[in-house]
């Protein structure tokens, strides 16, 4: 593999692309405590990123697989460049929810290409690479997260040091792109059989989201309460609060970067079910967890568990050959989404009325769904149509 290669091309985009979201994350306590908001007011605020995802990726999986996933990434990276900075700019609680919409609008073209990108180049090439370029994402928004971290300690106000990130990667994520290899898009004379973008899914395409609807209705809600449960259950405090989710991110591009050998060498399935069988272990692990070490291990184990799911779905709704690739990525993607936004809530709730402990509880059910459901990410290797030309990539051999 040269330097400069398609798949490192690839892998180089998909780290770039959250640099700029990641140094916003830091500054979410700037703008709260500017806008004067308490929890309950942030968290509606911050709805309108994953609203607008939402809205966005119905319409945009059609239009990728008309304009093909190379235009999509760069014009997706030039509206995104210029979304990013706006809900720092917030002077009201709704400009940050219409900020932070405008902003997952922008995201969703971007992810939607990189993914249908990622695809292309395994068919073409014959290398996997989907689940190496994830490990590349969750290293960007690492990157990005400990970029604003330290531009802050420099007292940059935040709508500055996000621009003026977001600004410096442009150019480098638009010269990577542009050396990206063309993609045919889908041509108006689509086979015969071939379902329409706007169509109902078909059974195989829901099995492959049920399937990640559990993975990522877990990682939402390692997200939002790790660090209560450590706080809650232990007491831990302040950056030892942190640490659960920070283990968990740790583990999940561990999981990723070696996700591509282990699918090559068991295939998908098989490493499907075992990370399916350790996220069920992890969880169990917190639910019975003596101490904060043995927490943290759970966390750990639940980061493995599902770190690798999302990539193989995406593979696995790509090589569905009903209708285009970027159709049926778009719908997973939207699925995806559905179940980072809904766990947390459900969690919540429950631990309201009982313990965070019985909260965690409730991934359980939705893990086993996924296990069950794992068989589904069996790639469908048939010749895609003449019409469907998203597997074709021109330059590379």
């Amino acid at each position: 593999m040269s330097f400069f290669s398609v798949q490192r091309l690839t892998m180089l985009v998909f780290f770039l692309q959250p640099i700029a979201f990641g140094s916003w994350l830091p500054r979410i306590p700037d703008v709260q405590e500017g806008l004067g908001l308490g929890p309950a007011g942030l968290a509606w605020a911050l709805l309108g990123l994953p609203c607008g995802t939402l809205l966005t990726l119905p319409f945009a999986g059609p239009i990728a697989g008309r304009i093909g996933p190379r235009r999509t990434i760069f014009i997706g990276f030039l509206l995104y460049t210029l979304a990013v900075s706006l809900p720092a700019l917030a002077t009201v609680p709704w400009v940050l929810f219409v900020g932070l919409m405008l902003a997952g609008g922008s995201i969703s073209f971007v992810e939607l290409g990189l993914n249908v990108q990622a695809d292309a180049v395994e068919k073409s090439t014959g290398t996997l690479i989907m689940s190496t370029s994830h490990g590349c994402w969750s290293l960007g928004i690492m990157t990005g997260s400990l970029i604003g971290s330290a531009l802050a300690a420099l007292g940059l106000e935040a709508h500055w040091a996000i621009a003026l990130v977001a600004f410096i990667v442009l150019p480098i994520a638009l010269v990577a792109a542009g050396l990206l290899p063309a993609v045919a898009t889908e041509m108006p004379h689509r086979a015969a059989g071939k379902r329409s973008a706007w169509s109902l899914p078909s059974w195989a395409l829901l099995g492959i989201c049920f399937f990640v609807f559990g993975i990522t209705m877990t990682e939402g809600a390692m997200a939002d309460w790790s660090a209560v449960f450590l706080r809650d259950v232990f007491g831990a405090d302040g950056g030892a609060a942190g640490l659960g989710y920070s283990v968990f991110a740790m583990m999940v591009a561990a999981g990723r970067f070696g996700g591509d050998r282990l699918k090559a060498r068991f295939g998908a399935v098989a490493l499907a079910r075992g990370a399916g069988l350790l996220g069920l272990a992890g969880v169990t692990m917190l639910l019975f967890a003596a101490n904060s070490r043995i927490a943290l291990l759970g966390f750990a184990t639940i980061g493995l568990g599902v770190s690798v799911g999302f990539p193989l779905a995406v593979t696995a709704a790509a090589s569905l050959t009903d209708r285009s690739s970027s159709a049926n990525v778009a719908i997973l993607s939207f699925m995806a989404l559905l179940g980072f936004l809904v766990g947390p809530p459900i969690i919540g709730f429950i631990a309201e009325h009982v313990q965070m402990r019985v909260g965690l509880a409730a991934l359980l059910p939705v893990l086993a769904i996924s296990l069950v459901l794992t068989g589904q990410l069996r790639t469908r290797n048939a010749a895609r149509s003449v019409g469907d030309g998203e597997a074709d990539i021109a330059g590379v051999y």
